[in-house]
Order: structure tokens, then sequence, then C-alpha cells
């Protein structure tokens, strides 16, 4: 008895060959995969990969542009529902870290990989759209500081989480809390000694 093939919509294939692709990265870093392995895991042609994505770094891109797009949403969403300004904070951190789990693999595939070209350039984006967030959460708290400061500040929290994301490699006991934790440690507490 021959089954038939479901036909699946366009963006649902796109949407399979990045999950797909997001994968095999994760396992095997950029350079080590082929359209051709990505091709059959997912069950199609390469001719159709290419059709899709035109190249294996365009591949990449989409698939890194696709995590943007992800991560904005979830920490913007996360900042959003907050009500006080130290909720908002903690909240970003939270969904910055609950994303970075949930495509960990990937995530530290990224930020450990040499990468050039345009995958350079969608890597910063992200870390441009995170700070850029970072940037309108403090202006309101502190209106006083230059501009200049406060893309400092969220310059360096962002590389503060992406240092915490790798590190918590090392330390799988530290849960995604704790890591919110620590950086509201850092960045609302301070280094002051604790009052008592």
């Amino acid at each position: 008895m021959k089954t038939k093939r479901v036909r699946m919509s366009r963006a649902d294939r796109e949407r399979q060959m990045l999950d797909v692709a997001e994968e095999v990265f994760a396992e095997q870093g950029y350079g080590a995969v082929s359209m051709e392995e990505i091709a059959v895991r997912v069950g199609v042609s390469k001719p159709m990969l290419y059709e899709y994505f035109g190249s294996k770094e365009g591949l990449l891109l989409s698939t890194i542009a696709r995590a943007r797009s992800e991560l904005g949403e979830a920490t913007a969403r996360a900042v959003g529902e907050a009500e006080s300004a130290e909720d908002k904070l903690y909240s970003g951190y939270l969904a910055y870290f609950r994303f970075n789990e949930a495509h960990r693999r990937s995530w530290l595939v990224l930020l450990q990989e040499p990468v050039l070209g345009g995958a350079a350039g969608e890597i910063e984006a992200i870390r441009r759209q995170q700070t850029d967030l970072i940037i309108s959460q403090m202006e309101p708290l502190a209106p006083d500081r230059p501009r200049r400061a406060l893309e400092a500040y969220a310059e360096i929290i962002v590389g503060a989480c992406e240092r915490l994301a790798l590190w918590r490699t090392r330390n799988p006991d530290v849960t995604v809390e704790d890591a919110a934790r620590h950086m509201m440690d850092l960045t609302w507490n301070g280094l002051a000694p604790p009052n008592g």
C-alpha cells in the first residue's frame, strides 16, 4: 500500500530546514557541515536547500536571523510584562537565559566558533538588539546620565550575559534563575556589602 506524502507549506518547510540546520551546526560546527548532510537529515534534495537559502552561509545567516527575532520577542515581551524597573531587569535577564537554555548547543557554537562574513554581522545585530532594549530600560531610571554612558553600560551587560552563559556550560548546576540573579546582584545591587 502506497502512503500519500503530505506537502508542507513553504513556511513549514523552511522552519524544518532551519531547525535541522541549527541542530547540525550545533553538533559539528559550521565548518564541518555540508549542505548534503543537512538535506539528507531534512529529507529534501540539496538543490531545494540552495533554492531556499542560496548557500551554506545563507542558511547560517537565516538561522541566526531567526534566533535574533525569537530572542528579541522573548526579551521584549518579558520586560514589557514586568511592573517595576527591578522586575523588568530581572525578567529580561531571565528571558535571555531561558532562550539561551532552549538553544544552548547552537547558541554556544555561535559564541565560541570564529564566524566570518555576514554571520559576524548577524551575531552583532543580536547584540545590538539587546543593547538597544537595555538602553531603553535604563533611560527612564537614569535621565541625567549621558547616552554614551548608557550605551557603555548596555554593552557591558550584554558581554557579561554572554560570558555567564558560557560559564554555565562548565557549571551545569547553575540554573537560569541563578544566572539571572547573579546578573541582578551585579547590575542592580552592585558590589556593595549587604545591609545588616
